[in-house]
């Protein structure tokens, strides 16, 4: 029996060129706030599709939109005045 070995080196998962640089880092951690509102956002709805939704699942879905919407305002807010600031 033969073994398929490939040649070349094992690309992508250690080059260098890979690795975020510290201002995607940066803007990454800026944006953490309203990733994860999101992201409750999402687990608000997957809960919801669980089962026949109730009062209780409109009202945190309704919380977690609100609190998406905000942190996605602040954000914005936060980027324009960084700009007008420049």
């Amino acid at each position: 029996m033969s073994h398929i070995v490939t040649v070349q080196e094992a690309v992508t998962a250690f080059a260098d060129w890979k690795e975020p640089t510290d201002a995607e880092l940066d803007a990454i951690e800026l944006e953490m706030p309203a990733i994860l509102a999101d992201v409750d956002l999402v687990d608000a709805e997957i809960a919801a599709l669980d089962n026949r939704p109730a009062e209780l699942d409109a009202r945190r879905i309704r919380r977690a939109r609100r609190k998406a919407l905000a942190a996605r305002c602040a954000l914005t807010n936060q980027a324009a005045a960084e700009r007008g600031a420049a």
